[in-house]
């Protein structure tokens, strides 16, 4: 048998703990000393011991946790339960760490507000374009919700095209529309140029994108999560030189980084008339 403290360093508990368990019934030692009040534990009682530490990260109270082993939960329903609180906590994981991202960019715009500058905003003609498109729905336009949808969209239009024997002839372009007149949900448009000659794909929406007469347009170098400051320095130029936005915007990537964002290069373009 193991004193207290021996047991505790192996189920890596504190002897608080233990003591604690014991006095609400829920894991007993295996037997007192009578004399000294030395408490002693088999090794068979660290199996007891996982299960409380297990549900009690589910999040339930000890009482319920006592309620529940008494009952005799098997070990195929107590590994359910903890692959479910798994999935919830991996989930909430990824939902903290998109909303970290989207402070930490608002956070990084704010505070060069006062450097950003319209000198790199150019005025074009954007001609005709043939693309081959996936489409998903995103719950908003904030970055934190566009990236995780468009993101899987553009490997798996690549590997349909790929399927399919035809080769992208031009950048990735990506558009957004909304999904309804009165929710913030939004249509993602992920598409990549293709030659005039394709006219249809297997599971994939071939269209043509209409020229737009001008334009104004700025080179965003980095991740789509920082695009935030790139798009505001391009509503104050259009706003600085008398135009207004006409309606129609697109994300052209000339360096689509899929592992490596940070090291992407996207123009954006916003179709503009005089204000």
């Amino acid at each position: 048998m193991f004193t207290i403290g021996d047991f505790a360093r192996l189920g890596r508990v504190s002897v608080r703990m233990l003591r604690h368990y014991d006095s609400i019934g829920l894991l007993h030692p295996a037997s007192v000393d009578p004399h000294t009040g030395y408490r002693f534990y088999r090794a068979e009682q660290l199996r007891r011991l996982n299960r409380v530490i297990a549900l009690k990260d589910l999040g339930l109270t000890l009482e319920q946790v006592r309620a529940i082993l008494d009952e005799t939960v098997d070990t195929a329903e107590l590994r359910g339960m903890l692959r479910l609180r798994r999935s919830e906590l991996a989930s909430r994981l990824a939902a903290d760490t998109a909303r970290l991202a989207a402070v930490e960019a608002r956070l990084r715009m704010i505070e060069s507000e006062g450097r950003m500058t319209n000198q790199d905003v150019v005025l074009k003609q954007i001609a005709p374009v043939r693309v081959a498109e996936l489409t998903a729905v995103a719950p908003s336009y904030q970055s934190q919700d566009i990236g995780p949808v468009i993101q899987p969209l553009y490997p798996e239009l690549f590997r349909r095209l790929d399927a399919a024997g035809i080769t992208p002839s031009g950048p990735a372009i990506a558009w957004y529309e909304p999904a309804d007149d009165e929710g913030e949900a939004v249509v993602v448009h992920a598409g990549v140029s293709v030659g005039g000659g394709v006219v249809a794909v297997p599971d994939v929406t071939v269209r043509d994108l209409p020229a737009v007469g001008t334009a104004a347009t700025i080179v965003h170098h980095g991740s789509m999560d920082d695009a935030d400051r790139s798009v505001q320095a391009l509503a104050r130029w259009i706003e600085d030189n008398g135009y207004r936005p006409d309606g129609f915007a697109r994300e052209v990537y000339l360096d689509y980084r899929q592992d490596s964002p940070e090291q992407g290069v996207t123009e954006l373009q916003l179709a503009v008339d005089r204000a």
